[in-house]
């Protein structure tokens, strides 16, 4: 169940969705532009951190969580650390 909505000003139109009947596709879809998820990985025999979007697009690769956190956040998203 959805329902869209605009503000006098003609801005878009917002979509809200029922969370309890959301498609497989629509569930992937949920906070690609808002989450990012890092995860420790093996690069060539050393620690790196790799960086995705919510639905497993992979982003970026660097060296140290710390950096990896806060490039997260300088693109205004929040991140979600996984082993």
């Amino acid at each position: 169940m959805s329902e869209n909505s605009s503000d006098a000003a003609g801005a878009p139109a917002v979509e809200l969705l029922d969370i309890r009947r959301l498609s497989s596709e629509q569930l992937g879809r949920l906070g690609v532009s808002q989450i990012a998820y890092v995860k420790p990985v093996m690069l060539n025999g050393a620690m790196a951190y790799a960086i995705h979007a919510a639905d497993g697009t992979p982003m970026a690769m660097v060296g140290d969580r710390d950096v990896a956190i806060a490039a997260v956040h300088q693109h205004e998203m929040m991140a979600s650390l996984v082993h």
